[in-house]
């Protein structure tokens, strides 16, 4: 589970022990929660995807006075996206490549425009509901970053770097 928007500077924050509460409470079990960024693990192995994230998100609101979108992803599907890794050749830097996970599948001429060389040396590939982002200046210099939001609007979506990536796969395995 990953969730968007919390603990960015001194806004919205949401401690990573309350987090965990907030979701043993709910009935999950095996709850871990990676970094402070938002990223918890649990198991739920009766309750979709969908229900996990409408359960969450709604004891998050009970809860604090913002919005804290949620996006869910199994074991197999975080799996799949480190599998599938479309920059492994060209990537060098782990905190300079990411994965723009959204809450339902990106359609598919979305983010036409931005493929190939239109934000050179910035790369992008679309993978169902991932995107994936190739940023050599880091993503605070990107200008495919916001390019990207901007053509996802709608979309619940939230970024992770490449090293987070992995270790939740391997956390979740």
């Amino acid at each position: 589970m990953l969730l968007r928007g919390i603990n960015l500077g001194a806004r919205n924050r949401v401690a990573m022990a309350d987090l965990r509460g907030l979701l043993e409470d709910l009935g999950y079990a095996g709850v871990r929660t990676h970094l402070q960024s938002g990223n918890a693990l649990l198991d739920a192995p009766n309750a979709s995807p969908a229900a996990v994230r409408s359960a969450v998100q709604a004891a998050l609101a009970a809860r604090y006075p913002f919005a804290v979108p949620v996006v869910i992803r199994t074991p197999a599907q975080l799996a799949v996206v480190v599998e599938r890794d479309p920059f492994r050749a060209v990537a060098t830097d782990d905190a300079r490549y990411g994965v723009l996970f959204a809450d339902r599948a990106v359609p598919a001429d979305a983010l036409a425009d931005l493929r190939g060389d239109a934000l050179a040396p910035e790369r992008v590939a679309v993978h169902g509901s991932e995107v994936y982002l190739w940023m050599p200046d880091g993503q605070h210099r990107s200008r495919l970053v916001p390019a990207v939001e901007r053509r996802l609007e709608g979309l619940t979506v939230t970024l992770r770097n490449w090293r987070t990536v992995r270790a939740l796969a391997e956390l979740a395995a």
